[in-house]
């Protein structure tokens, strides 16, 4: 089957909270979401530092942006990204299950270590932190994608396009789909159906080859998939 873009749902109405949407992942992709008109939701554990980033990403996106703590922000989303660091990232979702029922899930951990001879996956029990997310949230619609856009890029104004395409995995088709035309609605992505969940693993690792690329030809480097 070819790839339809056309066949995406509508997400255009949809609310989209993002966790750690103080560090930079999540703020480069809050700040692009609310480019397209996206209503975005900023979560953090501290109320105030979400609603003070929040404010400052609505005056540079012209968005409709806003803040909350991570219980707050996760019941009011229809989809929520997850971009905390991987040593909260269990924490932080098991303090969300209730909130998270019934709700699309968008895991975009990447578990790497560093040390002196670079970037490194790290070994995560159940396979990937997408899985992990799946076996802390049973009742949530859980998918993986936006782990391979740089954040540097996301959050450099002068980028009007970032020509990539964004890797989304999941059992739940219909989330699936519901990611795919997200990533479409930022200029130059495209979200491409990459596999179910069970396969997460080797597309976080993947991120950790691209920063060395990264490190070694001063890039931002990022995913194309060809004849698709």
């Amino acid at each position: 089957m070819a790839l339809d873009l056309a066949s995406l749902p509508d997400v255009s109405a949809l609310t989209v909270g993002i966790l750690g949407g103080t560090g930079d992942q999540g703020r480069g992709l809050a700040y692009r979401l609310a480019l397209a008109g996206q209503h975005v939701l900023i979560g953090s554990r501290s109320a105030d530092r979400a609603a003070a980033s929040a404010a400052e990403l609505a005056e540079l996106s012209g968005g409709n942006v806003s803040g909350g703590d991570n219980a707050d922000v996760a019941g009011r989303s229809d989809v929520l990204i997850v971009a905390v660091p991987y040593a909260g990232h269990a924490d932080t979702l098991a303090g969300l299950v209730d909130e998270l029922v019934g709700k699309i899930v968008v895991d975009c951990v990447n578990p790497l270590g560093f040390d002196k001879q670079g970037p490194y996956a790290l070994k995560v029990d159940e396979g990937s932190a997408a899985q992990q997310a799946a076996a802390i949230l049973p009742e949530a619609r859980v998918t993986a994608a936006f782990h391979h856009v740089s954040a540097e890029l996301l959050a450099d104004p002068a980028v009007t396009r970032m020509d990539l395409d964004i890797l989304v995995l999941g059992d739940d088709r219909e989330a699936v789909a519901v990611v795919q035309a997200l990533a479409g609605r930022i200029p130059g992505m495209r979200g491409i159906h990459a596999g179910r969940l069970r396969n997460a693993g080797q597309v976080e690792a993947l991120t950790a080859n691209l920063i060395a690329m990264n490190k070694r030809y001063k890039a931002h480097s990022g995913i194309r998939i060809t004849d698709v």
